[in-house]
């Protein structure tokens, strides 16, 4: 007998809670990458110590996960690194991500939960790839008010930052070219393995790359019109229907709206709200599947005063704590009917 929507919907819920990870993870790596080159604004290279000046350790370990902060990688800028064509720095950005990708890779390997501090977000092409090294099926949710999905062909600025998932794709691999720095890169996922959730400043080649392969992707007018629910539901149904694999989730701080997260490069008006940001990530950690996160772009120089540095930087650690299960009920542990077991991503990754 076939099922009807509704009921269909309930069935693919209860197959996703049993893989819900309510015994916490077994620990949690936090890596800073202080780094800007992937775009033209100072301050963002700042945005790792102001996360953890807004208390995220002392936040993580009252959720009672062993916490491992590995401090910051050293970045450093190429004396020697012209443009090629009008990207700027390819060289040190290039270098920069295959440090950060050795870095994540080791401690994914290590069984922890890796969360990579920003930076900016070309940050994420490193993180993903070093993710990939040890889970090569890994899905991607990216939260960003930008697709980042621009080529040197298509960007109208040049900036790597907003490149960055047109490294990772397959299908991009011949229109994407060889970029000084970056011969250490070779695309490795699905755009059928990729979700976009918040977008509402996308640039005209991408429009074109976004529909041309078919990617999944929610703009705010989808948030609007299917609520934050119905999108998370239809995300997870979509990367994870066929089969569990490990989710890197990519969250880009000015998914919210600039008046919740003013200290950013990049802002938009019309952002995620706090309600929708934190359910997001609840969603993801309800999977029990976690297995990497970036946050990206805090800049607490173009915060207008102290007040809107700290609460950009506040809500970043409100988003990494939510993600590895602190609920807005006031406990540490998310609320279900019916227990349900540990998935291992350890395992997932073999």
């Amino acid at each position: 007998m076939a099922l009807s929507g509704s009921l269909l919907r309930v069935f693919r819920t209860h197959l996703r809670g049993a893989a819900r990870q309510h015994v916490r993870t077994h620990s949690v790596a936090i890596l800073g990458a202080p780094f800007s080159k992937g775009q033209k604004r100072r301050g963002v290279e700042h945005g790792p110590k102001a996360i953890r000046d807004a208390g995220l350790v002392e936040r993580l370990s009252s959720l009672e996960y062993p916490v491992h902060d590995y401090g910051d990688l050293n970045f450093q800028h190429l004396d020697k690194d012209e443009p090629f064509m009008h990207v700027p720095f390819p060289r040190t950005v290039g270098r920069a991500n295959q440090l950060l990708s050795s870095a994540v890779s080791r401690a994914v390997g290590a069984g922890h939960t890796c969360i990579m501090l920003g930076g900016d977000h070309s940050l994420a092409i490193g993180s993903v790839e070093g993710h990939a090294q040890q889970c090569p099926d890994l899905c991607l949710i990216w939260v960003d008010a930008h697709a980042d999905i621009n080529t040197p062909l298509t960007s109208p600025s040049g900036n790597l930052h907003g490149q960055s998932v047109a490294f990772l794709l397959k299908e991009l691999r011949g229109k994407m070219p060889e970029i000084p720095g970056f011969s250490w890169m070779k695309p490795f996922l699905s755009s059928t393995d990729l979700v976009y959730i918040g977008l509402r400043d996308v640039d005209p080649g991408e429009y074109y790359i976004l529909k041309n392969l078919g990617i999944q992707c929610f703009t705010m007018r989808d948030i609007d019109r299917m609520g934050i629910h119905r999108v998370m539901e239809v995300t997870l149904d979509h990367l994870l229907a066929r089969k569990q694999k490990p989710i890197h989730l990519s969250f880009d701080i000015d998914a919210f709206d600039p008046s919740l997260a003013p200290a950013t490069g990049t802002p938009v008006n019309g952002g995620l709200t706090y309600r929708e940001g934190i359910y997001i990530t609840e969603e993801i950690h309800n999977t029990g599947l976690l297995s990497a996160m970036d946050v990206v772009e805090v800049n607490p120089v173009l915060g207008a005063n102290r007040e809107a540095v700290k609460a950009t930087a506040g809500l970043a650690v409100d988003v990494i704590a939510s993600s590895l299960g602190q609920t807005r009920e006031g406990t540490h542990m998310a609320f279900q009917e019916i227990p349900s077991p540990k998935v291992d991503t350890e395992k997932l990754c073999l």
